[in-house]
């Protein structure tokens, strides 16, 4: 009976260890609002020092520079047009009636907000590029020169 005992709390304590491992693994795989905002500024600082369309040509060649785990940049311009993005079917079309799964016009939102506020924070629903699912996602973005840089955390 006492080694039972002593089993079942070993038991216990590998599965608490276990867990102890995986969830830093697991959150390592998601990135943070810290480090979304981090790149929109990486990218507005590029856009500084090269200029806009150099920076948009970079982020389109999809070569990691913009993109991080399921962090990456997005570009639009102030009608809705996608000029930069990780999936090139989206770059080039105009976005504006694009809805979430719940209805949502997110690309209509994301511009009233840069248009009043510059900057911010916007909740809706997209595929993670990671998992291939639709996931809630909070997007960062911030109007600079005529563009909108986004980049989103799924949560």
């Amino acid at each position: 009976m006492i080694a039972n005992s002593y089993r079942l709390r070993f038991l216990n304590l590998c599965l608490f260890s276990l867990v102890l491992v995986y969830l830093p693994a697991r959150a390592a795989e998601h990135g943070t609002a810290n480090e979304a905002k981090a790149m929109v500024q990486k990218t507005i600082d590029a856009m500084k020092k090269h200029g806009v369309d150099a920076t948009i040509a970079d982020i389109n060649k999809r070569d990691g520079q913009y993109q991080d785990r399921d962090l990456y940049v997005v570009v639009y311009d102030l009608n809705g047009k996608n000029i930069a993005h990780l999936n090139p079917k989206m770059v080039g079309k105009d976005m504006i009636d694009l809805t979430d799964v719940d209805g949502k016009f997110f690309i209509r939102e994301r511009l009233e907000m840069v248009k009043a506020k510059g900057k911010g924070w916007q909740d809706y629903k997209f595929v993670n590029p990671t998992t291939k699912q639709i996931e809630p996602k909070s997007m960062y973005v911030e109007k600079y020169e005529g563009v909108i840089v986004g980049c989103g955390i799924y949560k």
